[in-house]
């Protein structure tokens, strides 16, 4: 076996977009059905306002329904009143920050500009380290943007500096929010950051195309990325990038590369098989 690999599944990605009512009950049997599957983290809901993700506003209800699992439990938040609610239970392992070197999409995803974010940030790493908890930043537009900010390799590895001297970080996922990454950029960016930042997980959450799935992640692990992020079938994608083409990287795609190359992922096959049938019910 070559080196092991760590995989979260983003099924709160997947559904955050979906403007029909999902049932919390059929949200509750689809999140119990993935945590049978083996898998390090499941990214399962978010505490943030209602009215910018009405599809999330269940997250405390569903979460009282999940089964006891080895997978850890991962909650978005984007400010530090979500922070406070998500660390009030227990079960939830890391807070997740969406951070963006781009500062109009910052502005857009958390109405905030860059600065406000560091101090959302302090006040939610402090939150962390209180209550027990482990913080993911989310570098969003981490590999080009749209609105004609600054962005090089070289500013997503001076900002991985600053977050991770600034504040006590557990992983940073380096996020392409709009599938702008190609992979050979990928290769570069993980190459840079997974060598620079040696003992903080680094994570590949890249909003692709379903055709260009398999070469972005043989890019990533090319680069010495072993975190990667999925949603079964691609379903998701950012609401805040109005890309409605650019869904999140296929699970089943990663996990067949995986295979391919005698690459260990810990997920259960037959489990994974009985998500993945599942997953009709939730998206269609």
């Amino acid at each position: 076996m070559n080196n092991r690999v760590f995989l979260t599944e983003c099924p709160r990605d997947a559904m955050q977009g979906i403007k029909d009512w999902i049932e919390t009950s059929d949200k509750i049997d689809y999140l119990n059905r993935l945590l049978k599957c083996g898998f390090d983290t499941l990214d399962f809901g978010s505490f943030v306002s209602p009215k910018a993700i009405p599809q999330m506003q269940d997250t405390a209800k569903v979460l009282e329904g999940l089964d006891e699992s080895e997978t850890k439990l991962l909650a978005i938040i984007a400010n530090e009143r979500g922070a406070e609610d998500a660390s009030q239970f227990e079960r939830i392992h890391f807070l997740g920050y969406p951070f963006s070197i781009s500062e109009t999409f910052q502005l857009r995803n958390t109405n905030a500009t860059i600065e406000e974010s560091l101090k959302r940030v302090e006040a939610i790493a402090n939150i962390c380290h209180k209550e027990n908890k482990e913080l993911v930043l989310y570098l969003s537009m981490g590999f080009g943007n749209p609105y004609g900010d600054a962005w090089s390799s070289d500013l997503i590895a001076s900002w991985s500096g600053r977050l991770t001297q600034l504040f006590d970080v557990s992983r940073l996922s380096l996020s392409d929010t709009i599938g702008a990454a190609t992979p050979e950029l990928v290769q570069q960016v993980f190459s840079t950051i997974s060598a620079e930042f040696s003992t903080i997980q680094i994570s590949a959450h890249l909003h692709t195309l379903p055709e260009n799935a398999t070469k972005l992640t043989e890019a990533a692990y090319a680069g010495g990325c072993r975190y990667f992020e999925g949603a079964i079938k691609g379903f998701g994608g950012c609401p805040m990038a109005k890309d409605d083409l650019t869904g999140n990287m296929p699970t089943e795609r990663m996990l067949d590369w995986f295979a391919e190359q005698g690459i260990e992922t810990g997920i259960k096959s037959s489990e994974f098989a009985e998500a993945f049938v599942t997953s009709s019910k939730i998206f269609h």
